[in-house]
């Protein structure tokens, strides 16, 4: 098992209004991973992802692509200490 990490990603692009966040909860969901994302009011995406780090590592490389109709331009990724609370994915 690997160590557990938390990471927030700055996603920046066409990333609102083509269902990122909700392609990105399913898919979090789906690798057991706790944290949230939400839309930013200057049209980026934060998120942040807690859990196994090879798990993460994979999540946000999902990021860089994103959902079918996201254009991701940019992500900016950075660690964050682990919330021994965190529990569960969740879209704002």
């Amino acid at each position: 098992m690997d160590r557990i990490c938390r990471k927030r990603v700055l996603i920046s692009g066409r990333v609102q209004g083509v269902g990122f966040r909700w392609y990105t909860r399913d898919r979090a969901e789906s690798l057991g991973l706790s944290g949230w994302v939400r839309n930013l009011p200057d049209r980026k995406v934060e998120a942040v992802f807690q859990g196994e780090e090879s798990l993460v590592d994979d999540m946000v490389e999902w990021c860089r692509r994103g959902s079918p109709a996201a254009r991701v331009k940019s992500v900016i990724v950075e660690d964050e200490p682990v919330s021994p609370a965190a529990r569960g994915f969740y879209a704002e």
